[in-house]
């Protein structure tokens, strides 16, 4: 089952003889770990000669002696052909619930164009050469608020219990929400269904991608592009959670209410015939954002009537009314709003966070388990 993902996307430029130590938290527990390495957007082949998984102590420091050396089909290296992913051996040992996970990798020909997630909202760490074994911080001296090449971490766990996928834009990638304390709403989701009796969805994977649009093509593949490789492709999913379409109204591409709400009719749709049950998100206010206008407004009231009562999705979570200001509704209330009036503090991502029924992850509608 997927504990783990971040959307991928072009990331700048491979570089040759360069590690990371990417810092992942983790969402359900379970043993038999294993990652995803991506390459989607490269353009060229790309080996990696040594990829280790550890619990993290402070900083780039692991724990002494959880640093272990994965492999894939039994061989240390491994090449990832231009367009793909490749998935390691399992990694003996287990994997806690809502803990840091912390994936060391090198290539020693990295080039072209590197893939991977721009806005982390985490610290990792890069340097030059193979540093991957060690277990101290010595060589990992520089920082990066970016992940590179790790796109998916899963985990075995018992058998009902399921994980959820939150689609989004960068509402959803956490931004603005504090660096390295994981309050993306996501998180904040996960940490409450850890504790719920009310559900088995207990894996959360953040599908969120900046300024990522429903219907079109931008800072990353669409919604509708994305949907196989960053939703439907993971493990364990039984249920998803759709919150997107503020990018697709806020910029005056002439979006309509009936073309956003063709799109959402079809991420339904293709997600109902992979088996799983979809949540929609109201699209939150954004008033005093440079971009808001009366006729962009009217749009965000349509569609989310449409969320809320059309019947396309199995369970509605109703974000506009959570973070929404009481005495001026077209705005998000003040203590949630992070100054730009369009993202949110983590009291904000809280609150929509709080706004989901654990009971509505369980995709009981159709019968699914």
């Amino acid at each position: 089952m997927v504990t783990w993902t971040a959307s991928a996307f072009r990331l700048g430029t491979g570089v040759p003889d360069r590690a990371y130590r990417l810092v992942v938290h983790t969402s359900v527990g379970g043993d038999r770990a294993r990652l995803r390495l991506t390459n989607a957007f490269g353009d060229r082949p790309l080996t990696f000669d040594s990829v280790y998984a550890g619990v993290r102590r402070q900083g780039a420091e692991l724990v002494p002696g959880s640093n272990r050396r994965l492999t894939f089909d039994g061989r240390p290296t491994v090449t990832v052909p231009p367009g793909e992913v490749v998935l390691s051996d399992p990694l003996p040992g287990r994997v806690r619930a809502r803990t840091d996970l912390v994936v060391s990798l090198h290539s020693p020909d990295a080039a072209g164009s590197a893939t991977g997630h721009r806005l982390a909202m985490q610290t990792s760490y890069v340097t030059q050469g193979d540093h991957t074994a060690d277990e101290s911080a010595d060589a990992w001296t520089t920082t990066t608020t970016s992940w590179f090449y790790l796109d998916a971490v899963t985990v075995r766990t018992f058998a009902r219990t399921g994980a959820v996928v939150a689609l989004g834009d960068s509402i959803t990638d956490g931004w603005e929400s504090t660096t390295d304390l994981n309050r993306r709403w996501p998180d904040q989701l996960a940490d409450r269904l850890q504790r719920s009796p009310r559900t088995t969805v207990r894996g959360v994977a953040n599908a969120g991608i900046s300024a990522n649009k429903v219907l079109a093509d931008g800072g990353a593949p669409s919604a509708l592009n994305r949907l196989d490789r960053d939703v439907l492709s993971h493990r364990g999913v039984r249920t998803v959670l759709v919150f997107e379409g503020v990018n697709d109204i806020k910029a005056p591409t002439g979006v309509t209410a009936a073309d956003l709400i063709d799109g959402y009719r079809e991420i339904v749709d293709r997600v109902h015939a992979a088996g799983h049950c979809v949540v929609g998100a109201t699209i939150a206010p954004y008033k005093g954002w440079p971009e808001w206008n009366a006729k962009a407004e009217a749009v965000r009231q349509d569609v989310n009537a449409f969320i809320r009562t059309g019947g396309a999705f199995d369970a509605v979570a109703d974000f506009d009314h959570a973070v929404r200001d009481p005495d001026d509704p077209e705005r998000i209330r003040p203590a949630y709003d992070n100054g730009d009036h369009l993202h949110f503090t983590d009291q904000g991502m809280r609150a929509m966070a709080d706004a989901v029924d654990p009971e509505d992850l369980e995709c009981a509608r159709h019968g699914r388990p």
